[in-house]
């Protein structure tokens, strides 16, 4: 028999018990359909990351004071000052450094007439739209000016904005912060944030202002940080490492570090891709190996209807034995079953996967307009392959088993 020939018997084998087939596959189609799912949901994840990273600002540096290591911080208090800010920000110090931009945020009640907002106020220097890439949608941001003069001028996120005045122009309107009027110059366009708080509920305010005004230091305070975080910007993605090791030692020329270990923590763009990359990742292969499970129990079924198939055609066995079938003839009928039926199972599993992916977008489509889960051509890859060798691990026992009866034996089987 042709191998043409045993592939259309085992489709007819396997039509004459549809109901059968369709149960035996669904443990295939359950883990080749959430393969698929879970790494198109996982790329897309990934992506709408990447980007909610680049839109925060090319070639970024975060730097904050303290490192994750209490103990570390208890031997080097964590400093971070204005002065540290303006070093940085000299090119002769730090060439590789483009700009620079320091943040003081806190939480702050912001009242406008009747209208009140629970949010954040960030104090933050005049370059903080060109470095952070923010576009000011009325108005105007605030200039060095106003940090020199410590003015009281606002510029509000959108969602600030829009609580508080609804569709009317803020500008020229005067809001209280902790008690402190301060007059509205400009609203920051809509960024929105899928990841953590969103800049949108963010008060802008010039970050002298923040630290005299507003939240000035506790005389007590033992350590000096007057910002919470530093923004900086690297001339080019190739001088990303040249500008940290700069900035370490800017930093830790003026906190006086020789022996000791840093005081403070440098993070790039590149670093928070590759942890929530790490981190998916895991997440992933987790799951992974939960549809793994899928495939196994799907795999058990495929051997358990096959060894059910070799009883009820013992027979039939038996009499293409009789007739000249060698015991290669009906191991190859009996594989090629199961690799059918596996290989349906996958192909089945495939459509599942295209179609909880589209699910997955319209649910990702609700935190991130755009985001889109991708079935990619390698997953499609993956889950054949994976579906003809479960076919052919699981189907090759009955296989044998068939191969093995006695020809007068399976004649005389009722």
């Amino acid at each position: 028999m042709s191998l043409l020939e045993t592939i259309r018997v085992a489709f007819g084998s396997l039509a004459a018990n549809k109901l059968r087939s369709i149960l035996t596959m669904l443990g295939i189609i359950i883990g080749v359909g959430a393969v698929i799912t879970l790494l198109a949901l996982g790329g897309a994840i990934q992506t709408l990351v990447r980007g909610e990273l680049q839109g925060l600002g090319s070639n970024l540096i975060f730097l904050f004071a303290g490192t994750n290591d209490p103990e570390q911080n208890r031997r080097v208090p964590p400093r971070l000052t204005n002065d540290d800010v303006a070093a940085l920000a000299d090119p002769l110090r730090a060439p590789a450094v483009a700009a620079v931009t320091a943040q003081l945020t806190r939480g702050a009640l912001i009242v406008a007439g009747g209208a009140s907002f629970d949010g954040r106020v960030a104090g933050v220097t005049a370059n903080y739209p060109r470095v952070r890439n923010a576009a000011v949608a009325r108005g105007s941001f605030f200039g060095e000016d106003a940090l020199t003069t410590r003015s009281r001028v606002v510029v509000l996120g959108d969602a600030v904005a829009r609580t508080l005045f609804a569709d009317a122009d803020p500008v020229g309107q005067r809001v209280r912060i902790n008690d402190v009027i301060f007059e509205v110059i400009g609203t920051m366009a809509a960024r929105g944030g899928n990841f953590g708080p969103s800049d949108d509920a963010l008060a802008f305010v010039p970050i002298t202002t923040a630290q005299t005004r507003l939240f000035p230091p506790p005389p007590d305070q033992p350590v000096r940080v007057d910002v919470s975080v530093v923004y900086l910007q690297a001339v080019s993605d190739d001088r990303i490492d040249q500008a940290i090791d700069q900035i370490t030692a800017v930093l830790r020329e003026r906190n006086n570090l020789t022996y000791q270990d840093n005081n403070f923590s440098l993070v790039t763009q590149q670093d928070l891709v590759a942890s929530f990359g790490t981190i998916t990742g895991a997440l992933t292969a987790f799951l992974g190996a939960i549809a793994a499970i899928s495939l196994l129990v799907g795999g058990i079924g495929i051997m358990n209807i096959m060894l059910v198939s070799v009883t009820e055609r013992t027979r039939e066995i038996g009499l293409r034995k009789a007739v000249g079938a060698r015991r290669r003839d009906i191991q190859v009928q009996f594989l090629v079953e199961a690799v059918v039926l596996s290989l349906g199972g996958g192909m089945l599993g495939i459509g599942l996967g295209f179609a909880l992916s589209a699910v997955g977008t319209l649910a990702l489509s609700a935190f991130a307009a755009g985001a889109r889960a991708q079935v990619q051509l390698e997953a499609v890859l993956l889950a054949t392959i994976t579906s003809v060798l479960v076919g052919l691990v699981f189907g090759i026992y009955p296989a044998v088993r068939a191969s093995r009866l006695a020809p007068i034996a399976a004649l005389r089987h009722e």
